[in-house]
């Protein structure tokens, strides 16, 4: 009896909405761009949101990244009391490594934009890196071509060079870059390595425009006091030992390195990946708010569209009512009718609107280099709420229809 009494209520819903077209289409209308504009947001925070968390999740949760500067947010940063504090040096790796019983991996990193040469080819701006020898331990990458430096070649400072993709793409077009000797900043290295095509990144600067030296190489193009260089100490805390206990020993060994007297404040950051996803978390969340405050004004303009129509169908249809009651339709017959073709009327807008939403995905593959998914979750969401806008938009209407007097309805026309 139930099947029965839903066929027919979709059976009528359809009919009335076929019989009607150019109505039904601006009815659609508001929904449709009301959906759009809510998962086509919801889209672009969760992609944007699993690029920057597929980005940190590559820095390492058991990271630990020793500076100068904390990472916090907020209008209150205190940069004031940051800005003398020393930068982190590289005897201080050695220091660490002597005492620490906590870490599984140390390693230096300082950086700067530099032009690099080859012949007449030339790649302006780029980023080089000097690194310590464990510094592929930290961040690890894949190498296309050629091999990573030996310890004694980073402890060294041999000149040599393991170049980015779109590096090599830049000076090395036509031909295989190793064993070629490139102009860094003016000092000659030799390329021994090529790192695997990465694709953009989401936080700082993708290994595909890096160059990557040896730190006692860099030492001649960089200059590790400079803040400009951004030298960082990079901490890996062993299995089974967690953030906390292994900051808690870097605290006193740095205090201990730097000569800190016991009360005197510490003159470095310990900052660890989740103090950004907290950050990233507040964002995600102030967007998600303004995208449902986007859509919603949409949805709520299409919504009372969809009761407007219904009112009006009510009234058109008046006399079939009445007949239909006469015959013994119940009161619930007519009002599941009429709120049948209400959602059905916003589930068809719901579905152009994810349709625009599939389509602009697709477009925005071809613009940027982000990937931006229409998830199966934002799918269901967005017929969700074209469900739920069909109930609340059609119960009045409906409810009124349903409790029509049938003589009277009859006599109405």
């Amino acid at each position: 009896m139930l099947w029965l009494m839903f066929k027919e209520s979709v059976l009528f819903a359809w009919q009335s909405l076929v019989s009607n077209k150019l109505r039904s289409m601006l009815s659609l209308l508001g929904i449709t761009i009301g959906i759009f504009a809510i998962i086509l947001v919801f889209t672009i925070v969760d992609s944007l949101e699993a690029n920057i968390r597929g980005s940190l999740q590559s820095l390492g949760n058991n990271v630990v990244y020793i500076q100068k500067w904390p990472w916090s947010f907020g209008p209150d940063y205190p940069w004031w009391k940051y800005i003398n504090r020393p930068t982190p040096q590289y005897h201080e790796l050695d220091e660490i490594a002597k005492r620490s019983k906590t870490t599984e991996a140390l390693a230096y990193r300082l950086g700067g934009r530099r032009t690099i040469k080859y012949k007449s080819n030339v790649v302006e701006n780029a980023v080089v890196a000097g690194i310590s020898y464990d510094y592929y331990k930290i961040k690890a990458f894949d190498l296309s071509a050629g091999r990573y430096f030996t310890k004694n070649e980073t402890d060294a400072g041999y000149r040599m060079a393991i170049i980015g993709s779109e590096i090599a793409s830049g000076l090395f077009p036509n031909e295989d870059a190793l064993g070629k000797e490139i102009k860094i900043a003016g000092q000659k290295g030799k390329v021994i390595g090529v790192i695997k095509k990465e694709g953009e990144s989401m936080l700082g600067v993708s290994f595909d425009y890096q160059v990557n030296i040896p730190f006692n190489f860099a030492r001649y193009i960089l200059d590790p006091r400079s803040m400009n260089a951004d030298p960082v100490l990079f901490a890996k805390a062993k299995p089974n030992i967690s953030n906390a206990e292994m900051m808690d020993e870097l605290t006193g060994i740095l205090r201990t390195i730097r000569k800190l007297k016991p009360l005197a404040e510490p003159n470095f950051a310990l900052n660890e990946i989740s103090l950004l996803s907290q950050g990233f978390d507040t964002l995600f969340a102030v967007v998600g708010i303004a995208g449902w405050i986007i859509g919603g004004f949409s949805i709520l303009v299409g919504g009372f569209g969809i009761a407007n129509i219904m009112f009006v169908s009510v009234r058109e249809r008046i006399n079939i009512i009445g007949i239909q009651k006469s015959l013994g339709a119940r009161n619930i017959f007519i009002l599941f009718q009429f709120l049948c073709e209400s959602v059905l009327l916003s589930l068809i807008g719901g579905f152009f609107g994810l349709l625009l939403t599939y389509i602009a995905t697709i477009f925005a593959k071809g613009v940027i280099e982000m990937e931006i998914t229409l998830t199966g979750a934002n799918v269901i969401l967005g017929f969700s709420i074209s469900v739920l806008i069909g109930v609340i938009s059609g119960f009045v209407p409906a409810y009124t229809a349903s409790q029509l007097d049938p003589v009277e309805a009859i006599r109405s026309n």
